[in-house]
C-alpha cells in the first residue's frame, strides 16, 4: 500500500555519462559527464520544473527517465518501484503510465502518417482490445480534448501550424492515459503569442485528468509560471532548488542569477 506522502517519482543518484572521445594517441578521453548523481521527487498532481542552459543535462534527465538515454548509475522509482533497471520489453507497463512531449513537434510526428494513424498507433499497442470504430472515437475526442476539430484526422502535419501540432503531440501523449508527462522543452519552438496558448492547455489538462509534470526548459519565466518545485541544472548537476518564490526572490547561485537575468522585462 501506497504510503500517502510517498512522491509519484522519485530519482536517487541519477548519473548518464557518455564515453570519451578516442584522441589521435588511440586513448579514450574522460567520459562527458551528461548528468552526475541528481536526486529529486516529484508528488502526484504537481509540477516540478527543471531549467538550464542547452548542455546542462536537463533534457538527458528526462529521457533517463522513460528510457531514452542510457541509465548509467542511480534509481529510478516510481510509486516506489525501481523502473529504471528494467529492460525495455518490461518496461512496456511504465510506458503506459509515463509519457513525453517533445520540443520539435513536427519532428515528433510522422510526416507519413495522418492525424488519425498518429493518434491510433499508441491506442493499438496499449489497447490492442479496441475495435477500429472505437479507435477513431477516442482519437476524436483526443482532439477535442486539446482544443482541435475531429476534422483533422484525416489530415497530415505538415498541414497544421506549429502550436497545432504541438497539440497534437499532446494528444498522442494522453492517449494512453498517463500518470506522468515530461514535458521537454514543449513550448521553445513555439512562437510567443502561441507559448501562453499551449501551457495554459497543460495546466487545464493537468487540473481536469489529475496530471503529474516534469517540465523541462530553459526559460526561467516559463518554468517559474507552471512550476510548484524548481530545479536549477548546470553541467549535468542540480546547482539550487526551491519554490519559484524561492528561485525568482532571492537566488543564491550566480548561475541561476544569470538565467533569471535573461528573462524579458516589459
Amino acid at each position: 500500500m501506497n504510503s500517502p506522502a510517498q512522491p509519484l517519482l522519485e530519482v536517487r543518484d541519477l548519473s548518464v555519462h557518455y564515453p570519451g572521445r578516442t584522441t589521435w594517441l588511440f586513448r579514450k578521453g574522460a567520459p562527458k559527464k551528461a548528468v552526475d548523481q541528481i536526486s529529486f521527487t516529484v508528488p502526484r498532481g504537481k509540477t516540478v520544473g527543471v531549467v538550464g542552459e542547452s548542455g546542462s543535462g536537463k533534457s538527458t534527465t528526462g529521457k533517463a527517465i522513460i528510457k531514452l538515454a542510457p541509465l548509467t548509475s542511480g534509481l529510478i522509482l516510481y510509486k516506489g518501484q525501481d523502473i529504471g533497471g528494467l529492460p525495455n520489453h518490461a518496461f512496456k507497463l511504465w510506458r503506459k503510465k509515463i509519457q513525453m512531449i517533445f520540443q520539435d513537434p513536427y519532428n515528433s510526428l510522422n510526416p507519413r502518417a495522418d492525424i488519425l494513424g498518429i493518434l491510433s498507433e499508441p491506442l493499438e499497442i496499449h489497447f490492442p482490445e479496441l475495435s477500429e470504430a472505437d479507435r477513431k472515437d477516442r482519437c476524436a475526442e483526443l482532439l477535442a480534448g486539446v482544443q482541435l476539430s475531429p476534422d483533422f484526422l484525416t489530415r497530415y502535419p505538415h498541414e497544421f501550424s506549429g502550436g497545432q501540432r504541438q497539440r497534437i503531440g499532446i494528444a498522442r501523449a494522453l492517449a494512453v492515459q498517463p500518470e506522468l508527462i515530461i514535458c521537454d522543452e514543449p513550448v521553445s519552438a513555439l512562437d510567443v503569442s502561441v507559448q501562453a496558448e499551449v501551457v495554459n492547455l497543460l495546466q487545464d489538462l493537468q487540473a481536469k485528468l489529475g496530471l503529474t509534470y516534469l517540465f523541462i526548459g530553459h526559460d526561467l519565466a516559463v518554468i517559474e509560471h507552471v512550476s510548484d518545485h524548481i530545479l536549477v541544472m548546470s553541467q549535468g548537476q542540480i546547482v539550487e532548488q526551491g519554490s519559484p518564490a524561492e528561485i525568482l526572490g532571492s537566488p543564491r547561485e550566480a548561475y541561476t542569477r544569470r538565467l533569471l537575468a535573461a528573462v524579458p522585462k516589459f
